[in-house]
């Protein structure tokens, strides 16, 4: 299983961006999607997740800006960030629960200009 993100760039402040993530290979069910970022110098952290039966949680610094959803029969989560801030500025994964393993991305950056 690989997964593949795509729609990082660079905007300005108060600009959106549409991110997605979608699995290639043999996936009979997956359990959680999530985003994660890692900022330079900072730890990755739990941005938003999604489980299969359609609940979410987000980071609060994020709450009210992002949106994550999913399509369960093409595998694949999307995470809608609007009025994107300059702490926004990471490169960002996503990450597949498909027990008992856990599958990543390779990253997409987002930088955001003040």
């Amino acid at each position: 299983v690989q997964l593949q993100a795509s729609g990082g760039g660079l905007v300005q402040a108060g600009e959106s961006l549409r991110l997605s993530c979608a699995a290639s290979g043999s996936i009979l069910r997956v359990d959680g999607m999530g985003w994660y970022r890692q900022a330079p110098g900072k730890q990755r952290e739990l941005v938003a997740h999604i489980s299969s039966g359609g609940s979410t949680r987000y980071a609060d610094s994020v709450k009210g800006r992002f949106t994550i959803s999913r399509d369960n029969a093409k595998n694949t989560v999307t995470l809608q960030m609007n009025s994107l801030k300059p702490e926004d500025t990471a490169v960002y994964y996503c990450n597949f629960w498909v027990a008992p393993k856990s599958y990543w991305g390779q990253g997409t950056p987002v930088t955001v200009s003040s």
